[in-house]
């Protein structure tokens, strides 16, 4: 009795043991991961921060439905140039020092500029034109390194804007170009649509801020009927100053972002302004889970609108084709 007692508790003790083992070694994973882990979000804007700040908080909204609360699982390092047009490879030498989880970097100046600070940490595009000619990425289906993001296609599109601006100012013969750094492809892509649609294309070039009034007087002087404006993050900055220089010039105005027209100008096609910013966060909640920038294709904005500004058709005295309207995602009154 005695004896099979003895045998039930040494049988008794090794299935525990069995079965504490095999616990321990299903906990492993989870205890092998870091506890409270606060993911650090460095976000590198191609230009000044507060022009952008409404896109920006797009980003962090969507990260917040994502599960990431600020303060609690995820911190945002921001480091945004103080004037339009800074150098950035201080700034992403930075974010990589405080080795952030993930850069945002908003266009080609910021993403070179994070792409040269660093081969390790992820890299999330929000946006770049055209990544693959610029080096970014390998290709659009297979990115291929520590780079991944949103492709704009702003040159794909020039044609569909120039035709929309042609659609308002039928009459116009001459359309003032004004662009500026890194607008280069933008310009291409309006001398062919030009050509294309029988209109005088008239090329202004504006680098900094006190260039643009000239730019403008140059536009009315050679007698543009209506602007064109490249959309790049130096415009972006700047559109106050853009869309207010344009009305008091008297010339209707066509930009690549519903902001700009939200600011003042005429029309805008292109994709909406906080959508893929939302993007950018569904790659970085990617990238968090454990997915490669490597193996995460880069996407196209979701999300593309014609918006037309009547206080602003008004101001000009013009009256808004019905055809316009009706293809218009939204009209400011």
């Amino acid at each position: 009795m005695n004896k099979q007692r003895k045998q039930a508790m040494n049988s008794r003790r090794t299935l525990l043991t069995a079965l504490g083992a095999a616990a321990m070694a299903n906990a492993w994973p989870a205890l092998a991961q870091p506890a409270g882990k606060v993911w650090r979000v460095g976000i590198l804007p191609g230009g000044l921060y507060a022009p952008r700040k409404f896109q920006w908080d797009a980003f962090q909204q969507r990260m917040r439905e994502l599960g990431y609360v600020e303060g609690k699982n995820v911190q945002y390092v921001i480091r945004a140039p103080e004037k339009e047009g800074a150098a950035y490879d201080a700034l992403a030498a930075d974010l990589v020092l405080l080795n952030v989880d993930v850069i945002v970097a908003t266009a080609a100046i910021a993403i070179a500029a994070a792409q040269k600070a660093t081969s390790r940490i992820p890299i999330v595009m929000c946006p770049s034109t055209d990544p693959v000619a610029l080096g970014f990425v390998t290709s659009l289906r297979q990115p291929g390194g520590n780079i991944t993001g949103i492709n704009m296609q702003f040159e794909e599109s020039m044609g569909k804007r120039l035709q929309l601006l042609r659609e308002m100012m039928p009459k116009a013969e001459r359309i003032a170009f004004i662009h500026s750094p890194g607008g280069k492809p933008q310009l291409d892509a309006a001398v062919l649509a030009a050509r294309q649609l029988g209109v005088q294309l008239l090329d202004f070039y504006a680098g900094a801020a006190e260039a643009l009034p000239a730019a403008f007087e140059g536009a009315v002087k050679r007698r543009a009927g209506a602007v064109l404006v490249a959309n790049t993050p130096f415009s972006f900055g700047l559109r106050a100053q853009i869309t207010a220089l344009a009305l008091k010039h008297r010339l209707p105005s066509m930009y690549g972002l519903p902001a700009n027209a939200d600011a003042g100008g005429l029309m805008s096609y292109g994709p909406n302004d906080t959508e893929y910013y939302r993007q950018a966060a569904v790659l970085a909640d990617k990238i968090f889970k454990g997915a490669k920038p490597a193996d995460l294709p880069v996407e196209q904005p979701l999300k593309w609108e014609l918006v037309i500004n009547m206080k602003t058709a008004k101001a000009l005295g013009l009256t808004v084709p019905q055809v316009l309207l009706l293809q218009a995602e939204r009209v400011i009154e």
